[in-house]
């Protein structure tokens, strides 16, 4: 660079110039030149521990959907089993209510054939003696099969009187039995295993009511007086006949 008095001078390009008279008309038009944002550029470190994570989520909802779809499928498999249960029940509760008795009468069918056998060796032979022995080997034939069905007979006679077993039809004066006392047994009462199917029916025994004794100052009559016997009655004289005093000269 020179300079002279008066005189300015300076090597300058031509690619400046154009640029400086560029920039000036930017300006007087009014616009602005911005400049390009810098690029964002992940740290290096970071990258991997995201990418880890990311593939940690979908592994994780990949397991919570498995769990899903198999509980789905086992309330379904519960749904299907209640189902089939509730249907099995109610057809063993149909068979049961209508062959229930099915074992019971079975049973007693041996009773019905052995009373067939009594009526007709009655009528054949004529005899009817050896009927009441019929009967009582039936009857112990049908207590035996009751019994293997779980109804047994208890006896109440002799024994005190429970109102949770025995059911009283009245009482009986008795010297010889302690008083609350089983003195009768009408029937014999049933229990099927441990419940009670029928109280025995019986009549309690209670101390006899003692003698009601005579006001003070009256005289027992002749016919209550302890020990008193009534009048001989001669024969040949009516009972009702009354016995006259013998008058004088009577022998």
């Amino acid at each position: 660079m020179s300079s002279e008095t008066g005189k300015f001078s300076a090597d300058i390009g031509e690619d400046v110039i154009a640029a400086a008279l560029e920039s000036v008309e930017r300006r007087e038009t009014g616009e602005v030149e911005v400049a390009p944002a810098p690029p964002q550029v992940e740290s290096s470190d970071e990258a991997p521990a995201l990418k880890a994570r990311v593939e940690a989520l979908e592994a994780k909802e990949r397991e919570l959907v498995a769990q899903v779809e198999q509980e789905r499928e086992r309330a379904l498999r519960a749904l299907a089993d209640l189902d089939n249960a509730r249907k099995r029940s109610q057809r063993d509760k149909d068979e049961v209510v209508r062959y229930g008795l099915e074992r019971v009468l079975k049973d007693l069918l041996p009773v019905i054939d052995n009373l067939d056998r009594a009526i007709d060796l009655g009528d054949r032979s004529g005899k009817w003696e050896g009927l009441a022995e019929g009967v009582r080997m039936t009857r112990k034939l049908l207590e035996d099969t009751l019994a293997r069905q779980g109804l047994k007979a208890f006896s109440a006679r002799g024994k005190p009187f429970d109102p949770h077993l025995h059911e009283a039809m009245g009482h009986e004066e008795r010297e010889d039995v302690p008083p609350s006392t089983v003195s009768t047994e009408l029937l014999r009462g049933y229990t099927l295993h441990d419940r009670l199917v029928r109280p025995a029916l019986v009549m309690v025994a209670r101390s006899p009511t003692p003698p009601v004794a005579p006001p003070a100052g009256e005289a027992p009559s002749s016919g209550d007086a302890p020990g008193a016997s009534a009048p001989a009655v001669a024969e040949g004289t009516s009972p009702s006949s009354e016995t006259k005093p013998l008058g004088e000269g009577q022998t």
